[in-house]
């Protein structure tokens, strides 16, 4: 299964993430989003789209990272991603 990860190299959250999904050879698609303004553009669609993010606006954090499954289910949760794959 492939996870999509949307998160920055900057933030030690997503790093751990990418070496976590890495560490059981999980193909990993990341969009980084300070590394690409088309990748920023798409998560900010997302966030302001999907309920899952309301928490997350409303405590006025950014909501990274992100991991976006191939069936589409979409977490804030690595560990409800570990489970499910």
């Amino acid at each position: 299964m492939k996870v999509t990860l949307i998160g920055s190299h900057l933030c030690p959250d997503t790093l751990y993430a990418i070496n976590e999904l890495a560490a059981r050879k999980i193909k990993i698609q990341f969009k980084n989003l300070s590394a690409s303004l088309a990748d920023l553009k798409t998560y900010l669609a997302l966030r302001e789209s999907n309920p899952l993010y309301d928490a997350v606006k409303e405590e006025g954090i950014i909501g990274i990272p992100c991991f976006i499954l191939e069936d589409g289910f979409t977490t804030l949760d690595l560990e409800e991603v570990l489970a499910r794959i």
